[in-house]
Protein backbone atom coordinates (compact mmCIF):
# COMPACT_ATOMS: atom_id res chain seq x y z
CA UNK A 1 0.00 0.00 0.00
CA UNK A 2 1.39 3.23 -0.71
CA UNK A 3 2.72 5.74 1.82
CA UNK A 4 0.95 8.55 1.05
CA UNK A 5 -2.69 6.65 2.10
CA UNK A 6 -0.90 5.68 5.80
CA UNK A 7 0.07 9.81 5.84
CA UNK A 8 -3.47 10.77 4.75
CA UNK A 9 -4.79 8.12 7.25
CA UNK A 10 -2.93 9.49 10.04
CA UNK A 11 -3.90 12.84 9.57
CA UNK A 12 -7.63 11.84 9.29
CA UNK A 13 -6.97 10.15 13.09
CA UNK A 14 -5.35 13.22 14.16
CA UNK A 15 -8.97 15.47 13.20
CA UNK A 16 -10.90 12.44 14.82
CA UNK A 17 -9.53 12.96 17.90
CA UNK A 18 -9.36 17.06 17.64
CA UNK A 19 -13.33 16.28 16.79
CA UNK A 20 -13.59 14.01 20.15
CA UNK A 21 -11.51 16.74 22.29
CA UNK A 22 -13.63 19.63 21.53
CA UNK A 23 -17.05 17.91 22.04
CA UNK A 24 -16.25 15.37 25.06
CA UNK A 25 -14.91 18.51 26.51
CA UNK A 26 -18.58 20.17 25.56
CA UNK A 27 -20.21 17.41 27.33
CA UNK A 28 -17.74 17.86 30.52
CA UNK A 29 -19.04 21.73 30.57
CA UNK A 30 -22.48 20.38 30.21
CA UNK A 31 -21.94 17.66 33.05
CA UNK A 32 -20.02 19.67 34.93
CA UNK A 33 -17.66 17.03 35.26
CA UNK A 34 -14.44 16.39 32.75
CA UNK A 35 -13.96 12.64 34.56
CA UNK A 36 -17.75 11.83 33.80
CA UNK A 37 -17.29 12.86 30.31
CA UNK A 38 -14.51 10.78 30.34
CA UNK A 39 -16.40 7.90 31.28
CA UNK A 40 -19.22 8.43 28.96
CA UNK A 41 -16.73 8.63 26.52
CA UNK A 42 -15.02 5.44 26.98
CA UNK A 43 -17.90 3.47 27.81
CA UNK A 44 -19.29 4.20 24.50
CA UNK A 45 -15.85 3.92 22.93
CA UNK A 46 -15.44 0.40 24.37
CA UNK A 47 -18.87 -0.50 22.55
CA UNK A 48 -17.86 1.24 19.50
CA UNK A 49 -14.72 -1.02 19.44
CA UNK A 50 -16.20 -4.14 20.28
CA UNK A 51 -18.70 -3.75 17.11
CA UNK A 52 -15.58 -3.16 15.25
CA UNK A 53 -14.11 -6.75 16.49
CA UNK A 54 -17.18 -8.60 16.03
CA UNK A 55 -17.91 -7.49 12.50
CA UNK A 56 -13.58 -7.01 11.41
CA UNK A 57 -12.42 -10.13 13.18
CA UNK A 58 -12.17 -13.06 10.35
CA UNK A 59 -10.78 -15.84 13.25
CA UNK A 60 -11.80 -16.95 16.50
CA UNK A 61 -10.62 -15.91 18.93
CA UNK A 62 -6.99 -17.59 20.79
CA UNK A 63 -7.51 -17.58 25.13
CA UNK A 64 -3.47 -19.44 24.95
CA UNK A 65 -2.33 -15.93 22.79
CA UNK A 66 -4.30 -13.66 25.77
CA UNK A 67 -2.64 -15.35 28.38
CA UNK A 68 0.66 -14.66 27.12
CA UNK A 69 -0.03 -11.08 27.23
CA UNK A 70 2.27 -9.51 29.72
CA UNK A 71 -0.46 -8.69 32.80
CA UNK A 72 0.84 -4.42 33.02
CA UNK A 73 -0.57 -4.51 29.18
CA UNK A 74 -3.79 -4.96 29.49
CA UNK A 75 -4.33 -1.97 31.41
CA UNK A 76 -1.21 0.43 31.53
CA UNK A 77 -2.25 1.89 28.26
CA UNK A 78 -5.34 2.78 29.29
CA UNK A 79 -4.44 4.33 32.48
CA UNK A 80 -2.32 6.61 30.67
CA UNK A 81 -5.36 7.04 28.12
CA UNK A 82 -7.40 7.99 30.83
CA UNK A 83 -4.95 10.90 32.52
CA UNK A 84 -4.53 12.75 28.86
CA UNK A 85 -7.89 12.39 27.70
CA UNK A 86 -9.90 13.84 31.51
CA UNK A 87 -6.36 16.35 30.65
CA UNK A 88 -7.95 17.09 27.49
CA UNK A 89 -11.56 17.54 28.37
CA UNK A 90 -10.33 19.62 31.93
CA UNK A 91 -8.13 22.24 29.56
CA UNK A 92 -9.97 22.49 26.20
CA UNK A 93 -12.51 24.67 28.15
CA UNK A 94 -9.93 26.84 29.37
CA UNK A 95 -7.52 27.48 26.58
CA UNK A 96 -9.67 26.70 23.58
CA UNK A 97 -9.25 23.57 21.26
CA UNK A 98 -6.13 24.95 19.31
CA UNK A 99 -4.46 25.71 21.85
CA UNK A 100 -4.72 22.78 24.03
CA UNK A 101 -4.45 20.65 21.06
CA UNK A 102 -1.31 22.31 19.80
CA UNK A 103 0.46 21.53 23.29
CA UNK A 104 -1.02 18.55 23.83
CA UNK A 105 0.64 17.29 20.17
CA UNK A 106 3.61 18.80 21.24
CA UNK A 107 4.13 16.66 24.27
CA UNK A 108 3.27 13.52 22.16
CA UNK A 109 5.99 14.81 19.79
CA UNK A 110 8.32 15.47 22.70
CA UNK A 111 7.99 12.29 24.50
CA UNK A 112 7.74 9.96 21.50
CA UNK A 113 10.99 11.60 20.12
CA UNK A 114 12.64 10.80 23.58
CA UNK A 115 10.88 7.12 23.25
CA UNK A 116 11.26 6.56 19.57
CA UNK A 117 15.46 7.76 20.39
CA UNK A 118 15.76 5.07 22.95
CA UNK A 119 13.59 2.76 21.37
CA UNK A 120 11.23 2.25 24.45
CA UNK A 121 8.29 -0.15 24.81
CA UNK A 122 9.79 -2.73 22.12
CA UNK A 123 9.60 0.25 19.11
CA UNK A 124 12.02 0.82 16.79
CA UNK A 125 15.11 3.20 17.49
CA UNK A 126 15.04 6.17 15.53
CA UNK A 127 17.83 8.16 16.80
CA UNK A 128 17.81 11.88 17.58
CA UNK A 129 19.40 13.35 14.37
CA UNK A 130 19.32 17.29 13.65
CA UNK A 131 16.57 17.79 11.40
CA UNK A 132 14.14 15.76 14.02
CA UNK A 133 15.86 18.55 16.71
CA UNK A 134 14.63 21.13 14.25
CA UNK A 135 11.75 19.71 13.96
CA UNK A 136 10.64 19.99 17.31
CA UNK A 137 12.30 23.75 17.81
CA UNK A 138 10.04 24.48 14.78
CA UNK A 139 6.97 23.14 16.25
CA UNK A 140 7.78 24.79 19.52
CA UNK A 141 8.08 28.19 17.98
CA UNK A 142 4.84 27.87 16.05
CA UNK A 143 2.96 26.76 19.08
CA UNK A 144 4.28 30.16 20.45
CA UNK A 145 3.11 32.16 17.93
CA UNK A 146 -0.12 30.72 17.81
CA UNK A 147 -0.48 31.39 21.45
CA UNK A 148 1.12 35.04 21.46
CA UNK A 149 -1.09 37.56 22.59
Amino acid sequence: MDKGIFFLLAILGGVSLAMQGGLNAQLGVQLKSSILASLVAFVFSAFFALLLVLALTRTSMDFNLYRKVPAYLWFSGAFFSVIGICLYYYTIPKLGISTMISLGLFGQLLFATIAGHFGWFGLPNEPLATNRALGIFAMALGIFLMNKN
